[in-house]
């Protein structure tokens, strides 16, 4: 797996697509070229019923392209075939300086966990998971050993991951 994987990991509600948002815009605006890539639940879908795409896979097309001369967007079906790994997924990506990972708490890439108040749950993942670098929060992390960031403190976070990919020295 590239070593300019980095990803964003918690509980629901815990603020990962705000700080994963966020970091994208830090990191296009450093001059980065980003990708992302979020994991969904089971049945997520981005195409509208009764959409032309969407009749194409309502037919049984296994993959549909949707071109246009603004965007271009692939959707595979999985009819049955187990959900591809992480690895899988970022071999299918153009080039890019970063790519920032949203979920996938099981893959083994360095991973910042976000932690709210709000969130669905609140038991660290991070004792459990030695891919997990550091910590972004909106409220004190007492007796964290991982380096600790608020969680709104964009800069000193880009900043960091830049660092742990080696995109900066």
């Amino acid at each position: 797996m590239s070593n300019r994987v980095f990803g964003i990991t918690g509980w629901k509600n815990s603020g990962k697509t705000t700080l994963t948002e966020k970091l994208v815009a830090e990191l296009v605006r450093r001059g980065r070229r980003v990708s992302t890539v979020k994991h969904a639940h089971h049945d997520f879908d981005i195409d509208k019923e009764g959409a032309d795409s969407f009749r194409h896979r309502q037919a049984g097309a296994s993959e549909v392209a949707i071109v246009s001369g603004r965007r271009w967007a692939l959707m595979h079906e999985l009819r049955g075939e187990e959900e591809p790994k992480l690895a899988d997924i970022l071999e299918r990506l153009a080039p890019a300086d970063i790519v920032i990972v949203e979920g996938y708490k099981r893959e083994g890439h360095l991973k910042i966990e976000t932690r709210r108040m709000e969130a669905k749950d609140r038991v660290p993942l991070a004792p459990s998971d030695p891919s997990i670098i550091a910590v972004a929060a909106d409220h004190p992390q007492a007796n964290e050993t991982l380096p600790v960031f608020d969680i709104d403190d964009i800069a000193s976070i880009a900043d960091f991951i830049e660092r742990r990919v080696g995109l900066i020295g």
